[in-house]
């Protein structure tokens, strides 16, 4: 286990949006770290987040105006889904998830997956003790069969050129997390960026979520006030007018591995609105988009 200080908490104590989130949205990026005696973790990995429970979570959906969310399989648990697999059954119709699994995974254990709500693998390349992109065909081999889609988070974006051949070549669909991870001082004209735009715009099953706004800026944040990203700016609103109907947005709550100045989750919508191009995209981008990715039922209008 990676022996470095505990992360911080995400903050609890949020005030309203500026502007409530649509009826039916969803957020499609998010992890629980609760009830620890019965979720052990993984001995092998890379960060120990403290506690975030999921009231806190559903507290802070109540505050934003979000009605529905996707669970996306925290490393720290490994390849054992049991918390996020029990979560997300206690309300079907309300939340679905995002599996890890390995190679070799049995196909009965993936249909049990599949029942409980999961509708995604994952691939991380930052940690040791999951799949990786090196298994995008044996994972695709084995989720095709259940209409379920790959979720990658890269390690580096500049990887995206290197893997765009076997991308294009994927037989099921794939979502890009945290923009693609490209780093805000690359540019949106960087041959990684213009690589997911291609996959977006020749493979029809490709999504990118709008998430992570923090996490791929290279401005420093002012020491008061809320932090603008502007190096991330160009890359958001470069998807959301381009490439709209293939975005979807999620929290990244309780933001992992923060070790300074967590992001204020209001803030984060605040900014992330101002950069939506239309009422049209706002739809798309928080609840009409996601419900077509995971399976959700249209949301009573």
């Amino acid at each position: 286990m990676n022996t470095h200080a505990t992360p911080l908490p995400p903050i609890l104590d949020l005030r309203a949006p500026k502007r409530q989130l649509p009826a039916g949205t969803i957020d499609c990026h998010a992890h629980i770290f609760d009830q620890v005696d019965r979720y052990p973790m993984d001995p092998n990995r890379k960060y120990s987040p403290p506690v975030c429970t999921r009231e806190s979570w559903l507290n802070m959906h109540r505050i934003m105006g979000v009605d529905r969310g996707v669970q996306v399989h925290g490393s720290i648990y490994s390849f054992d889904n049991s918390i996020t697999e029990d979560f997300i059954q206690t309300d079907p119709e309300r939340f679905r998830g995002v599996a890890a699994i390995a190679p070799g995974t049995p196909k009965a254990h993936i249909q049990r997956l599949h029942d409980a709500g999961f509708r995604a693998a994952r691939l991380m390349d930052q940690y040791p003790n999951g799949a990786t992109t090196r298994d995008l065909e044996a994972i695709a081999d084995l989720v095709a069969d259940f209409g379920w889609h790959i979720e990658i988070n890269i390690l580096n974006g500049t990887d995206w050129t290197g893997l765009e051949k076997r991308l294009m070549a994927c037989p099921v669909g794939l979502v890009f997390d945290h923009l693609g991870r490209v780093r805000g001082s690359r540019g949106v004209d960087s041959e990684e960026f213009l690589a997911v735009r291609r996959l977006l715009d020749q493979k029809s099953d490709t999504w990118v979520k709008i998430s992570s706004l923090y996490r791929m800026s290279e401005v420093p944040a002012p020491a008061v006030g809320m932090p603008l990203y502007p190096d991330i700016k160009p890359f958001a609103q470069t998807l959301l007018t381009h490439h709209v109907d293939r975005c979807v947005w999620g929290t990244n709550w309780p933001h992992p591995g923060i070790h300074t100045r967590m992001p204020d989750d209001i803030d984060l919508i605040d900014l992330l609105e101002t950069w939506i191009p239309n009422e049209a995209a706002r739809q798309k981008l928080f609840v009409t988009n996601a419900e077509r990715l995971y399976g959700f039922k249209p949301y009573p209008r």
